[in-house]
């Protein structure tokens, strides 16, 4: 088998699931109990959390554990919204951020908030320009993705950084779910963001677990009230196995970071120059250096996203469409309508995405099966 879909989920690590297993087994105790079962989990809790702050150059109490990057996208979100509502009421993001993103704004639009959404280029990047020219006095708050997880643009993230370095009172959230462990670590946490979230399963740990950097000294109201956990901002008995994984799986990740990425961008550029050859494909996510490391996205004219991933899984090659979150629901690309491409080319969009246990001869292989694939397509059409 040839898992080219690792953008919508990965493998848990065999490490991880150790940890997760021991964890369970042996640190049962709820780290809120007072005796030595709790304490021992409390201790296991604050262990992990300052692995993942230590790995990622935070403060032990800039990060917060979620259930993910959903959570984590609303709370950035919704929680800026409810703190800071007395100060303004009008919120900046992209035109092609994840669902989490875009329904947490549309609801907020309900509410009485105001959203810009910032239009984007032909690579799917939006302007500092832009950005600069919409904010207004009541501007709260500022959310972009690192990395787009249909088509692997990578945001300008110094240059956005730039333009808010100039409004310190407005909150900017980067979802940073698609570029944990891509080399982006020096723009991903710069000197200006306030808050970042992350998802577990992108990178080998559980599902169901997540963290937020929250940068010291900013304000977000709860979303879950209860017991008071993770400081009083997120409530709820703390998942400890899960936790301990996903800080042995990002341990894992950032290992050796540079030559994982280095890997996977070779991979990535053996298959799009060899797809690039072909008439009727058009590439996405071209050889720039704006895009990320792991991800491809291309279309075939004339054929259906979802018949190339079919025809692929026949072959054992596991690729997607542009969004595992809309595959199924038959919902088109939100990021090449935003990037204004044809609906009939946007439908024939595919989406390669790798991480560090990928090789060439995988790559070699898919590209075989490509063409064999291509040539029944070209008969059929």
């Amino acid at each position: 088998m040839i898992y080219f879909d690792n953008s919508a989920t990965t493998k848990a690590a065999p490490e991880v699931v150790d940890t997760y297993a021991k964890v369970s087994q042996n640190y049962w105790g709820n780290p809120s109990s007072l005796h030595k079962f709790g304490e021992q989990a409390f201790n296991l809790l604050e262990q992990s959390r300052q692995q993942i702050a230590d790995l990622v150059g935070a403060k032990l109490s800039e990060i917060l554990f979620t259930s993910g990057g959903t959570e984590g996208d609303n709370w950035a979100i919704k929680g800026t919204a409810m703190a800071k509502k007395e100060f303004g009421n009008h919120l900046i993001t992209t035109e092609v951020e994840h669902p989490a993103v875009h329904n947490s704004m549309e609801q907020l639009k309900q509410e009485g908030f105001e959203v810009t959404y910032l239009p984007v280029d032909e690579n799917g990047r939006v302007s500092a320009a832009d950005l600069r020219a919409a904010i207004k006095p009541t501007t709260i708050l500022v959310s972009t993705m690192a990395v787009n997880n249909e088509i692997g643009a990578i945001q300008p993230l110094d240059e956005i950084a730039d333009v808010l370095r100039d409004f310190p009172r407005i909150h900017w959230h980067i979802d940073a779910v698609q570029g944990i462990g891509k080399g982006l670590a020096d723009k991903i946490f710069n000197d200006r963001v306030d808050f970042v979230t992350f998802s577990g399963h992108k990178f080998h740990a559980p599902r169901g677990i997540g963290f937020m950097y929250k940068r010291q000294g900013r304000t977000i109201t709860p979303l879950m009230a209860g017991g008071g956990q993770e400081r009083n901002l997120r409530s709820g008995t703390e998942n400890l196995p899960a936790i301990a994984a996903m800080a042995k799986a990002l341990r894992l990740l950032l290992a050796d970071e540079s030559a994982k990425v280095k890997r996977q961008r070779e991979i990535r550029l053996a298959i799009l120059h060899h797809v690039e050859s072909f008439s009727n494909v058009t590439i996405f996510s071209k050889d720039l250096p704006v895009f990320a490391p792991h991800i491809l996205c291309f279309a075939i004219a004339g054929v259906r996203g979802e018949t190339i991933v079919h025809a692929f899984e026949e072959h054992d090659i596991y690729i997607s469409t542009t969004s595992a979150c809309s595959s199924k629901k038959h919902v088109e690309s939100s990021t090449l309508q935003a990037m204004k491409v044809d609906d009939g080319i946007a439908t024939s969009a595919v989406r390669i995405s790798l991480d560090e246990h990928n090789t060439m001869a995988e790559a070699e292989k898919f590209n075989q099966v490509f063409d064999e694939l291509y040539t029944q397509f070209a008969k059929l059409s």
